[in-house]
């Protein structure tokens, strides 16, 4: 996939140089003293190796985009989906130390990858810093239940919410499928269920066999939501939603039972479809049955939007890799046209359920809008230090270090949920 990079300068975080002026001249003796200790405090300064970036001067808000959310006060209004990356020597809330679920594939400062991506913040125009706080986190979903029905990238931001909330709670898994795909964990001081639900689509979809081996290839039935996830709507409240990988791929659509076109099959007599169209009527479907479900407890569904790949210098099985140490600026964003479409379309669908609950009022619906922040990470990747034998040798630039800028997902999540806190707990 082609990169494309932006030509907008990056936005200036430290604001106009002033420049003071003395309005009197001290006497003499005093005069010398003060000479004195300014040149000691030069020499101290010289040892010291300065960041521009260390110290927060929150960039001035630029514009409000299509997608906001409020936070704080009634009237105060926050774009958190754009902004920068800033430095922040505080370090992670956690470590691979302190998080006794950490996956060793994002494990990376245990197999030597370069931490240093993990003092970067990210800071949004116009906005209070926003940063995770895992008590207010638990007090608001006490008693609830939280799933994220997603791929490998959505269980990426699980194991991230994992992380930063057993620093108040170790969480005890209490369920786990043979392949670890479906498992639940429950906090129990906070009476707090964390579940991960697999899906690839969002929608039903099934592998296909050539001469009895699984090929790379699926049938996706646009119109059906997924049968597992669709089975355990009756004990979720919060779920969040999110896909896009596994359509970059040879695929066959049908609506219907019938067969209305493929991605990427080039095959004589069927509609070649594109992926953000395909994207699109899933996640379509979805809405529709998570908004319309009668047995559902859903109280909030929350959209989060794709994230790109960052591949350099070929694919992932063709010697790509992502050695990166550091995040770019808006202008050198990393993210290919159609991860761009993939996430417009995603808010599109967002705001067709919103206008449409107005009149339901049954789920609220909102959007972690992630696509901008991180395509200015081409770093904090696991890269060739993941651990799986089947692929070794390949470098993972999809998914992302723990901990490391995925840790921001969850940031977002959690302002969502101050805003609809008191909904979420008055209703039962």
């Amino acid at each position: 996939m082609a990169i494309d990079r932006e030509s907008a300068a990056s936005p200036n975080l430290h604001g106009r140089n002033h420049i003071r002026t003395p309005t009197h001249v001290f006497p003499d003796g005093r005069t010398l003293a003060v000479m004195l200790t300014a040149v000691l405090f030069i020499l101290l300064l010289s040892t010291y190796q300065y960041h521009p970036e260390t110290f927060y001067n929150y960039p001035m808000r630029t514009h409000i985009s299509a997608q906001e959310a409020k936070i704080g006060h009634e009237d105060e209004v926050c774009n958190l989906s754009n902004g920068t990356w800033v430095r922040d020597f505080r370090g992670p809330i956690y470590t691979n130390i302190t998080c006794p679920t950490m996956p060793d594939t994002k494990n990376c400062g245990r197999y030597g990858k370069q931490m240093d991506y993990v003092h970067w913040k990210w800071v949004p125009y116009g906005c209070d810093m926003v940063r995770f706080e895992p008590q207010l986190f638990l007090n608001i979903v006490r008693g609830k239940t939280l799933a994220f029905a997603a791929d490998s990238v959505g269980r990426n931001q699980m194991e991230s919410l994992l992380c930063l909330l057993s620093q108040v709670e170790t969480p005890n898994k209490v369920y786990s499928d043979t392949q670890d795909k479906f498992v639940t964990w429950h906090f129990r001081s906070h009476n707090f269920t964390l579940m991960a639900l697999w899906t690839k689509f969002l929608v039903e979809a099934s592998e296909i066999e050539v001469n009895g081996t699984v090929a790379a290839m699926h049938e996706i039935h646009l119109d059906k939501l997924d049968a597992r996830l669709a089975a355990n709507l009756h004990k979720i409240n919060i779920l969040v939603i999110s896909s896009s990988r596994w359509f970059f791929m040879q695929n066959y659509l049908y609506e219907g039972g019938k067969l209305i076109g493929c991605i990427y099959c080039s095959e004589d007599n069927i509609t070649n479809f594109d992926v953000v169209t395909a994207i699109q009527r899933a996640f379509r479907t979805a809405l529709n049955n998570l908004t319309n479900n009668q047995e559902s407890e859903l109280q909030l569904t929350i959209v989060r939007t794709t994230t790109p790949v960052h591949f350099e210098n070929g694919t992932w099985n063709t010697g790509g890799s992502c050695e990166r140490t550091e995040p770019v600026g808006k202008g050198e964003a990393m993210i290919g046209t159609v991860d761009w479409a993939i996430r417009d379309a995603q808010v599109e669908e967002v705001k067709r359920v919103q206008k449409g609950s107005i009149h339901n009022g049954r789920m609220d619906i909102e959007i972690v809008d992630v696509t901008n922040a991180m395509s200015m990470r081409p770093d904090a990747h696991p890269g060739i230090h993941w651990v799986r034998k089947w692929t070794k040798g390949y470098n993972d630039c999809t998914h992302w270090c723990l901990p490391g800028p995925i840790d921001m997902w969850n940031e977002l999540l959690l302002s969502v949920l101050k805003k609809y806190g008191k909904d979420l707990q008055n209703h039962h």
